[in-house]
């Protein structure tokens, strides 16, 4: 069966005119209309034929035709209920395709997907980052996770020690896979189109994360730490219900000095951090 590429604004405006659509700003839509991002980003996921995706939010099945076309195995999470039946005849013939309507967040993903599977999404910027820590945390079977996100987002993501916009974001999403950006992607790109720059992400899931206690615990600290950026550390901690002097007998025992501040430390010093503040209680 011939499938014409939906990445187009005529196709698109064609799909949405057909089926009396218009983004939803309240789920975040905007529809991808480039089909050299479409193929970059089924490139940075490293898609072979017969790979198992996750995709989250495949809207009118742009995304999704790539990725089937590249011969993976793509099942689709989608929250809004107007587009099932849209992606009933976008997508009509490709067989290596599944639609699941129901919210990704409350999903039972490891009964849907089997392991080694990797995640490929055009998500909603409002939700990004939370979709994004629920599915490491998890801590399922997955290889690796592709996102597109704000510029802002994937900079917070990537971001270093010692820099404004290293936080608890970045560090918990850096705890658990190997981040960095694939690409930028301009409005251009979306009908309609955002008020940002956009970027693909690349996540490769560690199969090992740092040598840490209580993760729980870890993240307590981490949030706790950044809680009050302009203090130290051990202020911060402090305010944050620790007592001070297991703080800082625990600074010292990880070598941070106690006038330090929460985005100079790197994630091995958050570990160590955590691991004896956790021997104190």
């Amino acid at each position: 069966m011939f499938h014409p590429k939906i990445a187009d604004i005529a196709a698109t405006r064609h799909i949405l005119k057909t089926f009396d659509l218009r983004a939803s700003k309240r789920l975040g839509q905007n529809f991808l209309i480039d089909s050299s991002v479409v193929q970059r980003i089924v490139d940075a996921a490293e898609i072979a034929a017969g790979d198992e995706v996750l995709e989250i939010g495949p809207g009118i099945g742009t995304l999704t035709q790539g990725l089937l076309e590249a011969g993976a195995n793509v099942t689709a999470v989608e929250l809004d209920k107007k587009l099932p039946a849209v992606l009933e005849k976008t997508l009509e013939g490709y067989e290596n395709f599944k639609l699941v309507q129901g919210d990704i967040l409350k999903v039972d993903i490891e009964k849907l997907m089997p392991p080694n599977f990797k995640v490929v999404a055009n998500l909603p910027y409002y939700i990004t980052t939370q979709i994004l820590l629920t599915l490491l945390e998890k801590k399922l079977p997955v290889t690796k996770i592709v996102t597109m996100v704000q510029k802002e987002v994937a900079e917070r993501m990537t971001a270093a020690p010692n820099s404004k916009i290293y936080g608890a974001m970045t560090v918990a999403v850096q705890f658990r896979a190997d981040v960095k950006v694939a690409f930028e992607v301009p409005p251009e790109s979306f009908l309609p189109r955002p008020e940002v720059t956009s970027a693909v992400v690349v996540c490769d899931v560690r199969e090992s994360p740092f040598k840490v206690v209580d993760e729980n615990f870890f993240i307590k600290v981490v949030r706790a730490s950044f809680g009050q950026r302009r203090k130290t550390l051990v202020n911060s901690l402090v305010g944050a219900g620790f007592n001070r002097q297991k703080v800082s007998a625990a600074l010292e025992v990880s070598n941070i000095a106690s006038d330090r501040r929460a985005e100079t430390l790197s994630i091995e010093d958050f570990v160590n951090l955590s691991n004896e503040l956790l021997k104190s209680l």
